[in-house]
């Protein structure tokens, strides 16, 4: 009794405004002979809309009980559950892929076929006004609901969802309106002529309903069974979205092995044996389901305009044949594309730039930019096929010749009969179609060099411009008919020094582009053969994204890095910087710090989270309640928002009595929902409520990270990037001081906050080798 009313004496008399404990803190660490704690402004933070999310379970006195009372049923449900929720989103994203590649077909097939009957009418204005009208009227409808429904769609979702594998939990990107936006806005965006791809927000889709599935029920919709709370929680969550991810190349491409591959090598930042077993399974339920609906398309139901997306790119001859003479032709199509690769990241790069400047203007600004886009695309893809000559049709060709109302490699455009325009063949289709066409055996004699060098120039520069509208857009697709032109332009040039058809030249084209580009080579290589349905391809494809990525390498980074840096999300490398080992913790360590106490005024907890917008609070318990000063825990900010809107309340700072903590559940504890968390300035408290204690204790996480406050910064680094943290707490070396020296965040190891802090580490910035286009620079 002595004590509590010496406790009782202190609280009064301590006044915990957040300036009052920040002044404690440092003149403490003054006295004990340590730099006071400084706030130090840095140009690279995790705002409060994107906070981090830690990967690890939460280890307090509440959740403990729970967690480890498990019973064998339980655990049996869990596991199950987990494959359930697997087959659900492989099953939910191979019909969705489905539907959306019936979707473009059919949009973008009524279009053309318009727009070829006016042709054959000779009403050649008509068929542009309709053609024009069509793809401004489809890209408007894509612009206006992202730009007004869902902003976080536009894209095509991989850089986000790369983030949010990595620890970054950005707001709203897995939202079910998110999802709905990215589908119809992506759908309406390929069939609009644009060069943009549907496989980016394939993956987006695929993550977003697997962040959906895996939220742990809805109360809005009376799916709230007790085992669903078993996936309130961030590790649980991210699992998902890595098998989400994984489905959605896999629905994109028909590519189930390379769909793993992708995740594993590109997307995810940690993995395991057993995430690869359940990322396998829904990838292989994705090509089950497509393989089932594929019937369809094979008997001509699929849409207007051929097969698409759904059916294997199956266009080599079964009998390859190439020999030691074609490897160094094979090497300079790599190594060229290497750097058209780079060209490309470092022309996009630029573009997105000018693009954030534009969209900064407002809605009307995004809008506007779309619509200029659409229009200027129109009007290549309708006026350059006039420049092209007319081609006689070949007599054994396997198709009809000229091709009318349809799909195929021999377009009449304004041609005469017997005749047929090479360039209208490859824009007046969908990609998938034109992907097709150019990797197409024994059709050496179909293109002009002119119409190969055009077409690979225009499809270069439109899928740069296009991808930064408000708009959902993917770039493989668009890098695969790029690099495919680029290959069949190479095979014409030198074709005659090499046994490979000009078809096998447009893979090898495609493959040493998106190596330049996007910087893979396990998963490219198997999304490629499972493309082509041709393992015999393997030799060349693994030759070819070897050189080009090493080339590429030289000059910039990969095409994701670059926009995740653009969008300022805080992804931590796999590297550490060489300055980051002539650092410790300590060097880093920016304040005020704010701290709670074991037994807190409500009103100091309430003042101290509208005032900050911090994740976590170390506890700190201090005499009475202990012998000296002593680090309980840490709490996190969701949490205390839970005990404030329950009203957990004492009236004196004691424990809290078995009948209060009955009264929560861990349900209140786990993981919101999408877009369900909480406010502080939704919480209205009485001034009775205010005066009132909390204890803190049963609900802080007592056994959170620490590092010594000497440890190398670049080993603190890849504790928190390999565990996946998010608040690693800085202890003192020296006891006798106070039990906290602060608390490292995400943007606490980001190279942009280091060296904001010491400017004098500049010059031993790790780089790269990488050559610079200095004219090219000065040119943009």
């Amino acid at each position: 009794m002595a004590c509590l009313r010496r406790w009782r004496r202190w609280t009064r008399s301590r006044r915990c405004c957040t300036r009052r404990c920040c002044r404690s803190i440092s003149s403490r660490c003054a006295s004990a002979g340590r730099r006071p704690i400084r706030r130090l402004r840095s140009p690279l933070s995790v705002p409060m809309s994107a906070p981090s999310k830690a990967l690890i379970m939460i280890e307090n006195d509440f959740l403990k009980p729970d967690w480890r009372s498990r019973e064998r049923i339980q655990i049996c449900q869990y596991i199950l559950m987990k494959w359930i929720l697997c087959f659900l989103i492989g099953l939910t994203v191979g019909l969705l892929g489905f539907f959306i590649n019936l979707a473009v077909e059919n949009i973008a097939g009524i279009k053309f076929v318009v727009t070829s009957n006016m042709m054959l009418s000779r009403k050649f204005v008509a068929a542009f006004i309709v053609f024009a009208s069509s793809n401004l009227g489809l890209t408007l409808f894509a612009s206006m609901i992202t730009a007004f429904v869902a902003p976080e769609a536009a894209g095509s979702g991989i850089p986000e969802v790369k983030a949010y594998l990595n620890g970054v939990d950005a707001p709203a990107i897995f939202s079910f309106r998110t999802l709905t936006v990215k589908i119809v806005g992506s759908i309406c965006a390929v069939s609009s002529s644009l060069n943009v791809g549907k496989a980016g927000p394939m993956v987006h889709s695929g993550a977003c309903i697997a962040a959906i599935l895996g939220q742990g029920g809805s109360k809005k919709f009376k799916l709230t069974w007790k085992w669903l709370r078993f996936f309130k929680n961030d590790r649980d969550r991210r699992d998902l979205v890595t098998c989400g991810s994984a489905a959605g190349i896999a629905a994109a491409f028909r590519s189930p092995v390379g769909g793993v591959l992708f995740a594993f090598e590109e997307m995810a930042s940690w993995w395991r044996s057993s995430l690869l077993w359940r990322a396998f399974f829904t990838t292989a339920v994705v090509a089950i389901v497509l393989r089932a609906l594929i019937d369809v398309c094979l008997r001509g139901e699929c849409g207007l305009f051929g097969k698409g997306g759904l059916i294997m790119y199956d266009v080599t001859s079964a009998n390859i044949s190439y020999h030691l003479r074609d490897v160094p032709l094979v090497l300079l199509l790599a190594a060229l594309g290497g750097i058209l690769g780079s060209i490309y990241n470092h022309l996009l790069n630029k573009v997105l730039r000018i693009y954030n400047i534009v969209n900064k203007k407002g809605i009307a600004a995004k809008i506007l930019l779309a619509c200029t886009i659409s229009i200027f695309t129109s009007c290549l893809l309708f006026g350059l096929p006039w420049l092209a000559p007319c081609r006689p049709c070949p007599t054994d060709a396997s198709e009809p010749c000229p091709t009318i109302g349809r799909s195929g490699n021999y377009k009449k455009f304004q041609c005469p009969p017997g005749f047929y325009n090479d360039l209208a063949s490859l824009f007046f289709n969908t990609n998938d179609d034109a992907i097709k066409n150019l990797f197409s055996k024994n059709t050496d004699a179909e293109f002009h060099h002119s119409s190969m060098l055009t077409f690979f120039v225009t499809c270069f520069f439109l899928s740069i411009f296009s991808y930064g509208i408000v708009a959902p857009a993917g770039l493989f697709v668009p890098v695969i008919v790029t690099g495919a032109a680029y290959g069949r332009f190479i095979g014409m040039l030198l074709g005659s020094h090499s046994t490979l058809n000009h078809g096998l030249f447009a893979v090898l084209g495609s493959a040493s582009l998106l190596g330049g580009s996007m910087r893979m080579t396990v998963s490219l290589c198997v999304i490629i053969l499972e493309l082509t349905n041709n393992l015999l391809l393997l030799p060349l494809i693994m030759l070819v994204l070897l050189i080009s990525k090493t080339v590429a390498d030289a000059f910039n980074g990969n095409i994701y890095d670059l926009i995740m840096t653009l969008k300022g999300l805080p992804y931590l490398e796999a590297h550490s910087e060489p300055y980051m080992r002539q650092l410790t913790v300590g060097d880093v360590v920016t304040g005020p710090l704010q701290i709670f106490h074991g037994f807190e005024k409500v009103a100091n907890v309430v003042h101290v989270l509208k005032a900050t917008e911090h994740n976590g609070f170390p506890i700190v318990d201090e005499p009475p309640i202990s012998p000296a000063p002593v680090l309980y825990g840490l709490i996190l900010r969701a949490h205390l928002l839970t005990l404030l809107k329950s009203k957990a309340f004492l009236r004196t700072p004691s424990p809290f009595d078995q009948d209060a903590v009955a009264r929560l559940t861990t349900d209140d504890f786990g993981k919101k929902g999408l877009g369900h968390d909480d406010k502080i300035e939704d919480i209205e408290l009485s001034e009775e409520e205010m005066e009132m204690y909390i204890d803190l204790h049963p609900f802080t996480n007592t056994s959170p990270f620490t590092v010594v406050e000497t440890m190398s910064l670049a080993k603190a680094r890849l504790l928190f990037r390999e565990v996946g943290l998010r608040h690693l707490l800085v202890i003192p070396k020296l006891s006798g001081r106070v039990p906290i020296v602060g608390i490292l965040t995400r943007h606490d190891f980001m190279p942009e906050h280091i060296l904001n802090l010491h400017p004098m580490l500049m010059h031993n910035r790790w780089k790269r080798l990488r050559l610079q286009f200095p004219q090219l620079s000065k040119l943009i």
